[in-house]
């Protein structure tokens, strides 16, 4: 795809005897919030680690900005946000994003500015192992943010959060996608499916659709994705893939 930042072609991954990602193809564009969508165990944090370049993979490619993923040349242009926090519990917000920072090679104003970013301001000199869990989460988001990356991949940023923090949490992921970061965010909260620009469905390790929210619900003639997500499965709707 013509200006594709992500371009995933017939990846394919394998733990143990399961294929977790099985034959995933699709692009991504600047400017778009992408949303990875799937019951747990569906094989979204496998795909999203093969994006960054910290899964073995069993076949297929993966290339990010035009390098094939974890290319070194990537490194300060990707955030990457895991499920569990990445941060030192034994630091302060503030401190760990001062580390993170001079090992980045970023700007002493970016702390500031990725703290107020994630609403910690309050609890920027308490120590992380202090915090509750969606604040760990929240100050490994900061980290990610710094240096403005091109490419934000984010592994259930919102999980644990109260819906005010989920709220603003994904007006700034539209803010930055405005800026022409590309955002990829995976859920597995059907409800966020429509804070999306785009929609990548999966079930057992397997892409079953790839396309604008409201498309997916005219295409299969329903309310709401998780009610999509269900006749994409049980019904085999026809054209649901782009």
């Amino acid at each position: 795809m013509k200006n594709s930042v992500v371009e995933v072609d017939g990846l394919t991954v394998v733990r143990g005897h399961v294929r977790a990602v099985d034959d995933v193809s699709f692009a991504t564009v600047p400017g778009k919030v992408t949303g990875l969508l799937g019951p747990s165990g569906c094989g979204k944090t496998t795909l999203m680690r093969s994006i960054v370049g910290v899964q073995i993979v069993a076949g297929g490619t993966v290339t990010v900005l035009g390098y094939p993923a974890g290319s070194k040349q990537l490194r300060d242009r990707i955030g990457y946000v895991t499920q569990d926090p990445s941060v030192y519990n034994d630091l302060t917000v503030a401190e760990n994003l001062r580390f993170f920072a001079r090992v980045l090679g970023t700007e002493p104003g970016e702390v500031d500015r990725c703290i107020e970013a994630v609403d910690l301001v309050d609890r920027k000199d308490v120590v992380v192992g202090r915090l509750s869990g969606g604040q760990r989460s929240r100050a490994s988001l900061a980290v990610a943010l710094l240096g403005r990356p091109e490419l934000l991949v984010l592994d259930e940023p919102t999980v644990g959060l109260d819906p005010v923090l989920r709220r603003d949490l994904w007006a700034m992921f539209h803010a930055l996608a405005d800026q022409g970061t590309t955002v990829l965010v995976s859920s597995h909260v059907m409800d966020e499916a429509d804070r999306c620009d785009r929609l990548l469905l999966m079930r057992d390790g397997r892409l079953i659709a790839d396309d604008a929210p409201d498309v997916l619900r005219q295409r299969t003639r329903t309310h709401d994705i998780e009610s999509a997500f269900l006749a994409l499965v049980e019904g085999g709707v026809e054209g649901a893939t782009a």
